[in-house]
């Protein structure tokens, strides 16, 4: 330090300078050496490339590699800088040498950089090749050498070299060249790209194969006589044949990838994406696709989710289609009319509100609600259905008059906590269309929403019967991810336990596809709680199963939007749903959740709370206030001795007459209930002269009283007649038709009557041979 001061005071000037020059030196190198643009790079959970978007700039350029492979490693260090290890970042000795032989070539024949300066040149990419220039990529090299170590100068080297054509680093000469990753490389793979950045363009593979085989060979015995490789594997390598031309990247994953790259863009992002799962996919939905085509259906959508995890298994965003058939839109981003698919949720809703038992009948006949009339898929009618059946088989009636019982806006705010795309408007704007697919959602949320059912039930089994907080949570993408659950707590999140397994319970019970009605028979068969939904005018196909383990969404479709015959959930999506869990490890079915269940007595036929006149049976339901009314089907009845008749006090000793509960529905759910129920017994009549003052045993089908009614015309220009239908417990009883008091005909057997009403305001009356009467009011437009 004193001489340091002694020579400043003796010289100022040049103290100053010197530390202008060190300050300069230290500032030199600039934070971030490369600023180019990098692709946007996909990787399964394994490592292994699933897609890539190329860089703005037109290059397929990754992003830093974290290691280089030792192979490549090997053979770059032999080729242009065996002495690496030994030098500042410069070597003058091969400055000397290479500044020798190009005068004496009078050209430049030779080059004396080190990979130093070679990642100093490509940084400063542009600048024109100058002795100044080289000055500076010196300078810049020793700073290099001693700000980063000696592995991470490889490493940006093998990430930034050139590889020809729009190819830049080893990432991506190696998915190029070869359809490997770069530690899959042989030696003569790792040898022939350690060649090409030292000429790039006059080398590029499929060209000049002469001179790039004769520089990989060169390289190779090198290798050979330092003792990289024996003399086997040198052998071997030379007989390795060279890449003909570039392979086009992985393509396993494109969705997912434009997915990614909305919010991650020029990174490298590892997916929670499981490699040979989402193959098996790809195969799948391309086997169903040449199916599909042939009713021109070209889309379809998969997504494999782990329900423990929330983890994305598996993301097929759409079909290997056409470009005219919509093949870039990723159809489990998009919002798509739900069908059925989210009746599950209404279900579960009722059963948690103790307002919904699994066996309690629903009605099920032609129904119309302030001018809806909505009819069933089949378009037939039940009379009568368990509301775990009207699940299974998917009856809009059913869920219709289950909706508005429970009120359509009560479920419209439950939905909001799902968080579904596409379903963010009020009540009113979607009416109770809402359950039939009169919102629309999309394949990623839905399956979200049924994951985290399926994970609710499950904590609850594995937590000494607590809920998880946060148990409703997104899905994970990421491999650097997780999902916090938050705390546990003795207050469900959304749904109880108990009435999310009843309902998968009744998922379970759903008719599998063609070919698979027999599946619990076998012994390989897989316990899968699964639903379909189907589309107004058969635009929209959709199956999501659930089990402990895993949730699989399937949509199909056609993303524009044109509907086609017979596209529906049980034929459309549902096979391709059965071939995606085919693929996927077998789980034990729910574990019941005994502590958030009770027993209660039911009327063994309605389903409905017990009474004292009714056979009962023992069911388990979700431990809470039960707000269904007790059984309203079963009516005690007397009967003659010989239990032909009825009778009352008007008629005869109730004393010496027989009792008998029996179970009565009312005419028209009576009226088609029987059609279904061969079984049911029809009240025996009155005996005669006895008064009968019960419920009247016909009802309208059609119309129902106070309908509006719009008369069509045919092609013919005439106007179509109204059909009058009429449901009478005793259908060969004669019925006499009026209208506005003027009689129109009799029926017997079949009750329609068609009819021309006039515009206006009509009375439609209906006598039986009984003379029981039913009245409606209709107004023809």
């Amino acid at each position: 330090m004193k001489r340091i001061g002694s020579f400043g005071r003796r010289h100022p000037k040049k103290l100053i300078l010197l530390a202008v020059l060190l300050i300069a030196y230290y500032f030199c190198l600039p934070k971030n050496l490369f600023k180019s643009p990098t692709a946007t790079v996909v990787e399964s959970k394994q490592g292994s490339l699933l897609g890539a978007m190329i860089a703005d700039d037109g290059q397929w350029r990754f992003s830093e590699v974290d290691s280089v492979p030792s192979k490549f490693k090997a053979c770059i260090l032999q080729f242009e800088d065996a002495h690496f290890y030994q030098h500042p970042g410069f070597n003058p000795i091969a400055i000397v040498k290479a500044i020798k032989a190009n005068i004496s070539a009078g050209r430049t024949v030779r080059g004396g950089s080190t990979l130093t300066q070679q990642v100093i040149r490509l940084a400063r990419n542009g600048k024109s090749r100058s002795y100044f220039e080289k000055f500076i990529e010196l300078i810049w090299a020793t700073r290099l050498e001693l700000n980063r170590s000696k592995e991470d100068i490889l490493k940006l080297y093998a990430s930034h070299a050139p590889f020809g054509g729009n190819v830049v680093g080893i990432d991506v000469a190696s998915w190029r060249y070869f359809g490997l990753r770069p530690h899959q490389l042989s030696w003569a793979e790792s040898a022939t790209l350690a060649v090409l950045p030292n000429a790039p363009s006059l080398i590029y593979p499929g060209k000049n194969q002469i001179k790039l085989l004769d520089k990989r060979n060169r390289l190779l015995k090198k290798l050979f006589e330092k003792q990289v490789i024996d003399q086997t594997t040198y052998e071997l390598s030379l007989l390795e044949e060279l890449p003909q031309k570039p392979y086009p990247l992985p393509k396993t994953a494109s969705h997912l990838v434009q997915y990614l790259a909305k919010k991650n863009k020029a990174e490298r992002i590892k997916t929670t994406v499981d490699e040979n799962l989402q193959r098996n996919v790809n195969a799948i939905v391309q086997k169903h696709y040449q199916n599909l085509k042939q009713n021109q259906v070209h889309n379809a959508a998969v997504l494999v989710l782990d329900v423990n995890t929330r983890e994305v298994l598996s993301y097929v965003g759409n079909t290997a289609t056409t470009k005219e058939h919509q093949k870039d839109v990723d159809m489990v981003q998009a919002n798509r009319s739900t069908g059925s698919i989210i009746k599950p949720l209404l279900y579960t809703a009722m059963l948690d509100a103790g307002e919904l038992l699994p066996d309690m009948l629903v009605p099920d006949v032609p129904t119309q609600i302030a001018g809806y009339a909505p009819e069933n898929f089949n378009e037939s009618y039940s009379g009568a259905v368990e509301a775990k059946k009207a699940l299974a088989r998917s009856l809009n009636i059913p869920a219709i008059r289950l909706l508005q019982q429970y009120e359509l806006e009560k479920f419209r705010d439950q939905l909001n906590f799902f968080e579904l795309g596409g379903i963010n408007k009020p009540a009113d704007h979607y009416g109770l269309t809402l359950i039939l697919g009169g919102a629309e959602s999309n394949l990623w949320d839905l399956c979200k929403t049924y994951a985290n059912l399926a994970s609710t039930l499950n904590h609850f089994n594995t937590s000494s019967s607590e809920y998880f907080k946060n148990e409703f949570t997104d899905l994970i993408l990421k491999t650097d991810q997780t999902v916090d659950f938050g705390k546990l707590s003795t207050e469900k999140t959304v749904f109880d336990a108990g009435s999310i397994y009843l309902t998968f319970q009744a998922m379970k019970e759903v008719n599998r596809p063609e070919g698979d009605e027999s599946w619990q028979f076998f012994d390989s068969s897989k316990e899968i709680a699964w639903k379909t939904g189907t589309s107004f005018g058969n635009k929209d196909a959709w199956a999501i199963g659930v089990t402990t383990d895993h949730v699989v969404g399937i949509w199909v479709g056609n993303a524009d939007g044109e509907g086609r015959p017979n596209v529906t959930g049980v034929s459309s999506a549902a096979p391709l749903l059965f071939d995606v869990f085919d693929v996927l490890p077998r789980s034990k079915w729910f574990q019941k959740p005994l502590d958030e269940f009770t027993d209660i007595e039911v009327c063994s036929q309605s389903g409905y709370l017990a009474t004292d006149i009714c056979p009962t049976k023992t069911i388990s339901i979700p431990n809470k206030q039960n707000y269904v009314s007790e059984c309203k089907y079963h009516q005690m009845v007397y009967l003659d001795q010989a239990k032909q008749f009825r009778v009352n006090s008007s008629c005869a000793e109730l004393a010496s007459a027989v009792s008998e509960s029996w179970f009565v529905l009312p005419p028209l759910m009576q009226f088609y209930y029987r059609t279904k129920h061969p079984s049911y017994k029809v009240l025996p009549p009155f005996q005669k002269g006895c008064s009968n003052n019960s419920a009247s045993p016909m009802d309208f089908i059609y119309p129902k009283n106070g309908s509006s009614i719009t008369l069509t015309k045919g092609f013919n220009g005439k106007t179509n007649e109204l059909i009058l239908k009429l449901a009478h417990t005793k259908p060969e009883t004669e019925v006499y038709w009026y209208i506005d008091e003027t009689f129109v005909g009799q029926t017997k057997n079949f009750h329609e009557m068609a009819v021309l009403p006039s515009k206006g305001k009509h009375r439609i009356m209906v006598l039986d041979a009984y003379g029981n009467e039913i009245v409606v009011s209709i107004s023809i437009q």
